[in-house]
């Protein structure tokens, strides 16, 4: 199973020099992955209707995760880049397209391009996109990027973007792994349909449960789990105990990738992440 490290970008206040030495210390100590989470923007939740129900507000920091990826290609070497999750449906597919080819060629093939639907309506009506639409665009938008990332030209007409004799140049070189994320039954369905993944989040017992209903929509899409990624991210306030605890878990039931969280530990210093990530490991290969 690979292991790796999401950034705790919303405790570090929008420190780029805290981005770059977590990076730099989990490329070192061996980690498989380094995952970012997303939003453009964030949106103050009181007096909405419908309330906004995420976790994060106007008050949470976030680095746009392909510029990111651009940044940390350059000062890596071997850790695999993750978007965990983009909310795909609220950019304009062509331009992602564009933008992970190039975070793929400049890392030398080491992007893993995470997805899903997100939740903020307010982030979708700034962009201009359909939030009551974002399913059904997310399983297009699946399709056109493997097409944009094999073929140039290309022509393609969908029910959300129309491409005539266009494409990419240069292409990624390869097809780089696409992984959906989410917490419903739809997500998981669209993943067996579509993806190379899925990214999990939460309680350990829901995502079990999720794992196997996944593994029952693959099977219904005549797909294998095998080869199939299964990622999940730890939960908050996980301590090197019950981190280690989950991982051998989730690695037991089958997982092939488990992100090592360190948010919600009352860390105020990105050296305390560090020395975090750095005894998880330091135990696991003792």
């Amino acid at each position: 199973m690979k292991i790796g490290a999401i950034y705790p970008q919303i405790e570090m206040g929008g420190d780029p020099q805290a981005l770059a030495a977590f990076a730099r210390a989990a490329d070192g100590l061996g980690y498989d992955y380094l995952a970012l989470f997303e939003h453009v923007a964030g949106a103050v939740h009181e007096n909405r209707d419908p309330p906004l129900w995420g976790p994060y507000t106007v008050e949470h920091p976030f680095h746009d995760p392909l510029v990111s990826f651009g940044y940390l290609a350059g000062i890596t070497e071997r850790i695999e880049l993750v978007t965990g999750v983009l909310v795909l449906p609220q950019r304009q597919t062509l331009l992602v397209a564009r933008q992970a080819a190039d975070v793929d060629l400049f890392s030398g093939g080491r992007l893993r391009l995470g997805v899903g639907i997100g939740w903020n309506y307010v982030e979708y009506e700034a962009l201009g996109q359909d939030f009551h639409r974002r399913g059904k665009r997310l399983s297009e938008q699946i399709v056109l990027l493997r097409r944009l990332w094999g073929e140039s030209p290309m022509s393609f007409s969908g029910d959300f973007d129309r491409i005539d004799r266009a494409g990419l140049n240069p292409l990624p070189g390869r097809r780089i792994p696409i992984y959906c994320g989410g917490f419903s039954q739809p997500a998981l369905r669209r993943a067996a349909q579509l993806a190379d993944g899925f990214i999990f989040g939460g309680k350990p017992e829901n995502v079990l449960d999720g794992w196997e209903a996944l593994r029952g929509y693959l099977a219904e899409a005549d797909r294998s789990a095998e080869g199939f990624g299964a990622d999940y991210q730890l939960p908050d306030g996980s301590g090197v105990k019950a981190t280690l605890d989950l991982l051998r878990r989730w690695r037991d039931a089958g997982g092939t990738h488990a992100g090592v969280r360190t948010l919600g530990l009352g860390f105020k210093e990105i050296q305390q992440h560090i020395d975090f990530i750095a005894e998880v490991r330091q135990r696991l290969e003792s």
